[in-house]
């Protein structure tokens, strides 16, 4: 794995993962909105990095970021769709509705978005590993949280879709779900997070399931038993113990 495309790289886990696999013989490349960020944080890496300012929900520039980095160093190892926002969103909000829809943009399309531009490619190599980073949040639907929580869900079934779709072509598809990381997006809650991660930490495990070449991954690991009796909890029994939950602020 010496070429790798990462976007949300100027901050949290897209940072974190971007350090992780900066050694001298890989080829970075990270995409971020903030060139100032990302330029200043690619001069203190190790790798050779290649920086594309631009918006995961813009298909147009995603595909000019993915062909210039094509071109520069070639069909990448692994692509990891990162980037994501997130805001508490209530649907009875009139002025949540522009956030709702620009959380679906960046959590799902983003990701169709950073993908699109290399399947082909990597089809016709016979490998390479897309890697999505999508959350538990997605496995129920969490109260003041429903832009959030049906972006994951979506990009989820979208993983799943896309993994069976290339499961004969050599080209692995990693879904990612995390817990509670330590990063500029959970640092705006005001309630406990059980089990809070370290960003480098995170990384490090995301790093060794893509060596591994697993489907799915939930980190940390004590989030997989949680997420194992959410996903089985009756809807009855949910809904009590969620009607009084913690909610996540409208920050967007």
């Amino acid at each position: 794995m010496n070429k790798i495309f990462i976007t949300g790289a100027s901050s949290g886990i897209g940072m974190a993962l971007a350090r992780e696999f900066s050694h001298e013989d890989v080829r970075l490349g990270l995409i971020a909105r903030r060139k100032d960020l990302l330029d200043r944080f690619a001069n203190d890496l190790a790798a050779d990095v290649y920086v594309y300012p631009a918006d995961v929900g813009d298909s147009l520039v995603m595909r000019c970021a993915a062909e210039a980095f094509i071109q520069s160093v070639g069909v990448p190892d692994v692509v990891i769709a990162n980037a994501g926002i997130s805001s508490g969103t209530l649907t009875s909000e009139v002025k949540d509705q522009v956030i709702f829809e620009q959380i679906m943009r960046t959590n799902v399309l983003g990701m169709v978005h950073t993908f699109q531009p290399f399947v082909e490619a990597m089809k016709n190599r016979g490998s390479g590993t897309l890697v999505g980073i999508s959350s538990i949040a997605g496995f129920r639907g969490i109260p003041g949280s429903g832009a959030y929580s049906a972006s994951k869900a979506a990009a989820t079934a979208y993983l799943e879709s896309l993994r069976v779709e290339l499961s004969s072509s050599g080209v692995n598809v990693l879904t990612v779900c995390p817990g509670y990381i330590k990063t500029p997006m959970t640092d705006l809650n005001p309630f406990y997070m059980p089990f809070l991660m370290d960003a480098d930490r995170a990384a490090l495990s995301i790093r060794k399931a893509i060596i591994n070449r697993k489907h799915f991954h939930v980190l940390p690991w004590q989030m997989s038993i949680v997420g194992f009796f959410l996903r089985l909890m009756p809807r009855c029994i949910y809904d009590l113990l969620m009607r009084w939950a913690p909610r996540k602020p409208r920050s967007l």
